[in-house]
């Protein structure tokens, strides 16, 4: 059988027709190319940090947060781990059937250090299911603060890295709306989120811009780019951070002018006001 042109060399193609990435006879369908495509991407961007960690931890953990099917973790495990002597790939999901089924697909794949578990987030910062030391975090399209979740735990865990793609997050946005007429007649920017539309939009982009201050702010040297094409996902934006110990005060302090400046203070506690120091 002939496979698409787009799968990897070494790629399982079992594990691809088990994640129904792939169907029965080795197809793809143009849903699937474009997920496909974008979890490439992001391995990509994530192998040589995960070298740079394998060169300095004996046995590094990744951690993927939000890890629905485990897309991410599956294919990054099958393309960058199973071949080396070390290294785990440890998800987290709040939906226990989705845990149950990963767990019996890394069982049939002989993904023996893969493990899966069902946590809330502030379980897992505590859980001793998780390694005390954790050295990448991942969230690909975790929704809503699913990402500021992962957030929280890397910076609780003082992950080396963490590679973020955000979905949808409303809470921002939410709070922009409840507070529009005040912040009308607080301030001319206010025009920026005056629409619904723009709401919803402006609302999604300074939540981003907000964590990448938090990051900063908590010892982490960030940047920002996108992941594919646009016309492949209108969530395509990637964060990746590397923890240098270093926190930028000036951060800290933009962050908290921009909660001001956009009204927007009910938030301090979402992303770590007082935390950093």
């Amino acid at each position: 059988m002939t496979m698409p042109a787009e799968i990897k060399p070494h790629q399982s193609i079992e594990l691809l027709k088990a994640l129904h990435i792939l169907t029965r006879d080795g197809k793809l369908n143009q849903d699937s190319r474009r997920k496909l495509k974008q979890v490439y991407h992001l391995v990509n961007f994530i192998e040589p940090l995960l070298d740079d960690v394998l060169s300095k931890t004996p046995n590094p953990t990744v951690v993927d947060h939000g890890a629905g099917k485990s897309y991410l973790g599956f294919i990054l495990y099958d393309l960058l781990l199973k071949q080396q002597a070390a290294g785990q790939v440890v998800g987290v999901e709040t939906r226990a059937d989705l845990v149950e089924k990963s767990k019996a697909l890394a069982q049939t794949c002989g993904f023996s250090r893969m493990d899966f578990h069902h946590l809330s987030v502030a379980d897992s910062m505590t859980s001793t299911l998780i390694p005390e030391q954790v050295q990448i975090v991942t969230a690909l399209h975790a929704c809503n603060t699913a990402t500021d979740d992962a957030i929280q735990f890397g910076l609780n865990k003082q992950a080396q890295y963490m590679v973020l793609v955000p979905c949808c997050q409303a809470e921002v946005a939410e709070v922009m709306r409840q507070l529009k007429a005040e912040s009308l007649s607080k301030t001319g920017l206010s025009e920026l989120w005056r629409h619904p539309i723009h709401t919803r939009e402006f609302g999604s982009h300074i939540t981003n811009v907000l964590r990448c201050l938090q990051l900063e702010a908590h010892g982490y040297q960030v940047t920002v780019t996108e992941l594919v094409g646009w016309e492949h996902s209108m969530k395509n934006e990637l964060i990746i951070a590397k923890f240098t110990g270093q926190p930028k005060r000036a951060a800290q302090k933009r962050l908290q002018e921009i909660l001001d400046m956009l009204n927007l203070n009910a938030l301090q506690h979402r992303f770590g006001i007082g935390v950093a120091e």
